[in-house]
């Protein structure tokens, strides 16, 4: 496959790059220890035209496209995989409503979430619902012209912060997946509650919340696509954000790579340089090629997206070999480091944690699996 990015993209990867190294990077570390959301890097991101990277321009987006949106967040997730995660979930929460959405619905939120003068979440999980949504339990009542929302979403991204929530619940008395409808459910809205912040291993600045329901009230007109497609619309969005968390993976395992060799540059033991001892350059060997490979199954499920064609099955792909990948590389990273990388005074440290993440989140590598091998024998 012969493929080769445009000076759009490539101007695209720059502008990001230089902009995490400026803004993200010196504040990274401190974010991460005292688990500050960065809201004021996020409202940048957005000026920048990175929240709305798949929107049109007449919609208010900067309509980059999937290639460019994935280069861009590998570079933010170099320096700060928490605001790239805010990054990833914020383009996400635009999908919906650009496939799904009437054009009163567009242009009351797709504009300012592209533009990123409103930040969106996206609220599938349950505390009993995790890998298998269609065992959700939170539900919408239709009563006249109002839906009346009672339930839980847990491990939600920036739900905290977020002025639009993406909510899936059960609106049918179907059973599983077919009973399932997709809403807009807006910040303020009486009955919606912020629960517990989650205090997590890594992934720190990056807020994660529970999501309460207590008769929660939204306009009938807040439903997105038809009454039963809420799993249409999730399986569509998480397909998307699963090359979001793949280009987050190949961003963190880049950061420990390059940790590790400027690491092996200064580090000193038997008199030379541990970069000069081949069982050191065998994981670094190994570990480029792994990034490499990560990179064009992300690239490649990206452009397939940009095609227009079904990517299903290269996203989860992506997605699976990039976070194992990610978490190998954080690994050898940590390895190469010794005892120092296990202290806070190193990146390495923190990229380790970050990493373990990304295996679990928009589908563990388990159900990236299982929809592999879906695809691959119902081809």
């Amino acid at each position: 496959m012969a493929f080769e990015l445009s000076s759009e993209q490539q101007m695209i990867r720059l502008m990001a790059g230089d902009f995490a190294k400026k803004e993200l990077e010196p504040m990274a570390a401190d974010w991460d220890r005292q688990e500050t959301f960065p809201l004021q890097a996020v409202k940048k991101m957005g000026e920048l035209g990175l929240l709305g990277m798949m929107v049109p321009t007449e919609m208010g987006g900067s309509e980059a496209g999937a290639v460019a949106y994935s280069l861009a967040l590998q570079e933010i997730a170099y320096s700060c995989a928490s605001s790239a995660v805010t990054m990833s979930v914020a383009n996400l929460s635009t999908e919906p409503l650009l496939r799904f959405g009437n054009k009163e619905q567009q242009g009351k939120w797709l504009y300012a979430l592209a533009q990123g003068t409103l930040l969106g979440a996206f609220a599938l999980t349950e505390p009993g619902a995790g890998s298998d949504p269609g065992s959700m339990t939170t539900t919408a009542e239709l009563r006249k012209d109002k839906y009346v929302i009672n339930g839980t979403k847990v491990f939600i991204t920036h739900g905290q912060y977020a002025d639009v929530i993406n909510l899936i619940a059960r609106t049918g008395p179907e059973k599983g997946s077919r009973g399932l409808s997709a809403f807009i459910v807006e910040k303020g809205t009486p009955g919606l509650k912020i629960g517990a912040k989650e205090e997590k291993l890594g992934l720190r600045a990056s807020n994660t919340v529970e999501l309460i329901f207590e008769d929660c009230e939204i306009p009938a007109a807040n439903r997105l696509g038809n009454p039963g497609e809420g799993f249409k619309v999730a399986m569509f969005a998480l397909d998307s954000g699963r090359i979001g968390i793949a280009s987050q993976a190949v961003g963190i395992a880049r950061a420990c790579l390059d940790e590790a060799i400027a690491y092996t540059k200064q580090r000193r033991q038997f008199g030379k340089t541990i970069n000069s001892f081949q069982a050191i350059q065998f994981m670094i060997a190994d570990a480029a090629t792994q990034i490499e490979a990560a990179s064009w199954l992300t690239l490649a499920a990206a452009d397939r997206k940009d095609r227009g064609m079904q990517f299903t099955k290269e996203a989860s792909m992506a997605k699976l070999f990039a976070s194992e990948v990610a978490n190998k590389v954080a690994y050898m990273a940590l390895q190469v480091h010794g005892g120092y990388g296990y202290t806070k005074d190193f990146k390495v440290e923190r990229l380790f944690r970050d990493a373990r993440a990304t295996t679990i989140y928009e589908g563990t590598s388990e159900i990236q699996r299982i929809v592999i091998a879906r695809e691959t024998i119902n081809k």
